[in-house]
């Protein structure tokens, strides 16, 4: 259920793009007007990260933690249920704005904007009750997380054992716990400045807006790794599926993901650099954000070590993987450019922070959402996707981006403000807008086919069984798709790959299994 209804907020934040980049393609455009463009860009970025990112990857985790721990469900079911329906009731408040007023303030909401004096219509305030919403929906869900893995794991699933996926879900579970309150705390006190004469955010009654810019980066910047590092633990898990060997640097890869985590609690403020601030603070947090590409680099290295002589096989799972380490390199490369505070004030509020933070974004947590899809898609259904239909949406989605995004690096570069709706013709703008519009319709293309391939699989696909990867993790155990109670007999874990030992073991007692076409025999697990 979270899967589907987060892909449909995901197609409605695309569409949204679509009208944007179509308003862009031509200087001066008229198309949309300047209210409906600044509605658009404050619904494309806020579906996109409250209603897809974030929950698509609880969705996964609730799926796969329990099969991937070997627990017969999650710990707390009734809390799973709630976390659902507050999300539903989140994108229902902010989507019935549409038929009123549409919040126009940018995905951020900075005030004086949002404030009462500049927006008095409701939109500010749905976009207030969302993120309340959803922001309770993935709070009740990230405890649910917690006392899931901390508690439920198979015989033998030692903390040095846990798969890769499940210690950044874990990792994702404790940013939520702790980051959510301070966006609610500060969600509630710009409710209050609007409608009960407080004035944390007003600078002429003592207020400082500021104070907001703090509040939501603590927030906000945790939260790049909340949507990332889910997408990490995917990639960790379908690379040694593909190239036939273990994972490069097991601990290296676990330790690296909880310390990016500790790192991006410390660097909210390199979203401000242009904000008046001592020279102190600022290197400060210029170096916070150099050390954080530390740990990121050690895992793209033992990413491509994995694959370094594997025997490879190039599924759309795989492809997927490697077209997600090379773009979002590039999106880490740009960053560390911007964490150079002297550099971020010629570049701060322009294409080239757009171009990064998709190549972030959608080259990191997108690509690694369809990777998953790709690889666990035969779990959940217990039929395969077309290979033919996949690398064709991949190769479209591939190419789409970086024709999209790559060019708006330029655009910046050349001075190209971030959230205007119209430009006038100077220089290269109108060719450099219309190239990156043409991209964005190759790109959703490629999505489109991937719609396509899934719900025509969903009936018509070929029958997978229970282990069509030979996979390394306790989901490949059950069968496809899984049963209500996940598994009749909870295998014993041996090492951090105990789908290995198990193919080992019923290959010793059976003979060569042809494979996995068959359930594993009990009495293979017991021993």
């Amino acid at each position: 259920m979270d899967l589907v209804l987060t892909f449909v907020f995901f197609i409605l934040g695309g569409t949204e793009a679509l009208l944007m980049r179509l308003q862009l393609s031509q200087a001066n455009n008229t198309l949309l007007d300047p209210k409906t463009y600044n509605e658009l860009f404050t619904m494309h970025g806020t579906t996109m990260i409250f209603l897809f990112v974030v929950p698509i990857m609880a969705g996964f985790g609730n799926y796969f933690v329990p099969l991937m721990i070997g627990a017969r469900d999650m710990a707390y079911p009734k809390l799973n249920a709630l976390s659902f329906w507050l999300l539903v009731a989140g994108g229902l408040v902010f989507y019935g704005s549409v038929f009123f007023n549409p919040p126009e303030c940018g995905w951020t909401c900075y005030p004086p904007l949002s404030s009462s004096n500049y927006l008095p219509n409701g939109g500010v305030d749905a976009w207030i009750y969302l993120i309340h919403l959803t922001g309770l929906s993935s709070l009740v869900g990230a405890i649910n997380f917690y006392a899931t893995i901390a508690n439920m794991r198979a015989p033998g699933m030692g903390w040095g054992r846990l798969p890769l996926f499940v210690w950044t879900i874990l990792t994702y579970a404790i940013l939520l716990i702790l980051a959510l309150p301070v966006i609610a705390g500060a969600v509630t006190m710009l409710l209050t400045d609007r409608h009960f004469g407080t004035h944390f955010f007003d600078p002429s009654n003592g207020g400082s807006p500021l104070l907001w810019q703090h509040l939501f980066w603590f927030f906000g910047h945790p939260e790049v790794y909340i949507m990332v590092l889910p997408g990490f633990g995917i990639i960790s898990e379908v690379l040694p599926v593909f190239a036939r060997k273990p994972i490069f640097g097991y601990k290296a890869v676990a330790a690296a993901t909880v310390l990016i985590a500790f790192l991006g609690l410390l660097v909210w403020a390199h979203h401000m650099f242009a904000t008046p601030s001592p020279t102190y603070v600022l290197i400060f947090f210029m170096l916070g954000s150099f050390l954080i590409a530390v740990p990121t680099g050690v895992k793209i290295f033992n990413w491509v070590a994995t694959l370094w002589r594997g025997t490879i096989e190039f599924k759309t799972a795989l492809l997927f993987c490697v077209g997600f380490i090379g773009t979002f390199l590039i999106g880490g490369i740009t960053g560390v450019f911007l964490a150079v505070f002297p550099v971020d004030w010629q570049l701060t509020d322009t294409y080239f922070v757009v171009a990064h933070l998709h190549y972030v974004l959608m080259g990191g947590s997108v690509f690694g959402i369809f990777a998953g899809i790709y690889y666990w898609f035969p779990k959940i259904t217990g039929r395969l996707l077309s290979e033919g239909l996949g690398k064709l949406s991949f190769w479209l989605m591939l190419v789409g981006f970086h024709v999209t995004f790559l060019i708006q690096h330029s655009l910046g570069l050349d001075g190209m403000p971030r959230r205007i709706y119209e430009y006038p013709d100077v220089g290269h703008l109108e060719l450099y807008n219309l190239i990156s519009t043409v991209g964005s319709f190759i790109l959703a293309a490629g999505v489109l086919v991937t719609a396509i391939n899934v719900v025509r699989s969903v009936k018509r696909g070929p029958i997978a069984g229970p282990d069509p990867w030979k996979g390394n993790t306790l989901e490949w155990f059950t069968t496809s798709p899984p049963p209500v109670n996940n598994f009749d007999v909870i295998p014993r874990v041996r090492s951090v790959e105990p789908m290995k030992d198990i193919r080992r073991q019923v290959e010793r007692q059976m003979g060569p299994t042809d494979e996995m076409a068959q359930p594993v025999p009990e009495s293979a697990v017991r021993t």
